[in-house]
């Protein structure tokens, strides 16, 4: 359906059926899902001729199917659904406030998962690094068939993916860890914050950390772990200022990046302050 000037929009009427229309309209083809990321286009200077596939009504991919062993959400859940679906998991911890303060309301009530997920250009995202800690995996449907890919792949293939790959879902197992997900907000930055971490553990007998996933965001231009202070927690007791030292120690293995809302090394210098209110939180659910 042509709207106005070279904008087209085509409403999908199944997963199959959005498949197909993106794959015919190839590089031109654009999934539509809350538009939250779409409404800022003209202000990011990107262009508008493209052609439009809406799966926001599909029901396929509004389901938050919870199990004993995994959770899998589907690609237009909204931020606020998975927050209240997701509140009660204990080891989805970063996972729901992740996305119970991503945003502002308004935006929460509308922008997608997959939205979130596959936006190009947009590094504050706070359900990747909280899906990266959780080790989460991602469901394509492709014209040949489903693909299934860890999180840190996909973000890795995100903007080179064929025409006609649409995010159906994400998959994170219920596992006997703990969880958290801070997030540094300045009033001047908006909606978004200037730096993230998220973080897993799980614990042995005696309150080590058995092991640890940490994941930072907004940061760079794309989130991922932060191995050097996994290591260096794994073997010891939770301790905030000990994993603060060691972000402090380890600040250089970042490039922030520069944006309107903070300077790279702003972003640099604060990471070790996340890390330590992260890691309190953990402790504080012991």
């Amino acid at each position: 359906m042509a709207l106005s000037g070279d904008q087209r929009f085509y409403m999908a009427s199944s997963v199959a059926d959005a498949v197909a229309a993106l794959r015919e309209r190839g590089v031109e083809g654009v999934v539509l899902a809350g538009a939250t990321w779409l409404m800022r286009a003209a202000l990011r200077n990107e262009r508008s001729d493209r052609s439009y596939v809406a799966i926001s009504k599909l029901e396929d991919l509004r389901r938050i199917d919870i199990r004993p062993s995994t959770i899998t959400i589907g690609a237009c859940v909204t931020h606020a659904e998975l927050a209240r679906a997701i509140a009660h998991v204990g080891s989805c911890r970063a996972l729901a406030s992740a996305a119970a303060h991503a945003a502002n309301p308004a935006v929460r009530e509308v922008a997608t998962v997959g939205g979130n997920l596959c936006s190009p250009g947009f590094a504050a995202s706070d359900l990747t690094p909280a899906l990266i800690c959780l080790d989460a995996q991602v469901e394509l449907e492709t014209p040949s068939g489903i693909e299934r890919l860890p999180i840190e792949q996909f973000l890795q293939l995100r903007d080179s993916l064929p025409p006609g790959w649409l995010l159906r879902s994400v998959a994170v197992a219920q596992l006997p860890c703990r969880s958290t997900h801070a997030r540094l907000p300045l009033r001047k930055a908006g909606d978004y914050p200037v730096a993230i971490v998220s973080v897993a553990v799980t614990l042995n007998a005696n309150g080590q950390v058995d092991s640890a996933r940490m994941a930072v965001g907004s940061v760079e231009a794309r989130a991922r772990r932060w191995e050097h202070v996994e290591r260096g927690m794994i073997g010891r007791l939770l301790d905030a200022q000990h994993a603060a030292d060691l972000a402090e120690r380890h600040s250089g293995d970042f490039a922030g990046r520069d944006a309107v809302e903070a300077p790279g090394w702003y972003r640099e210098k604060v990471l070790a302050t996340v890390v330590r209110r992260a890691v309190a939180d953990l402790q504080s659910q012991l």
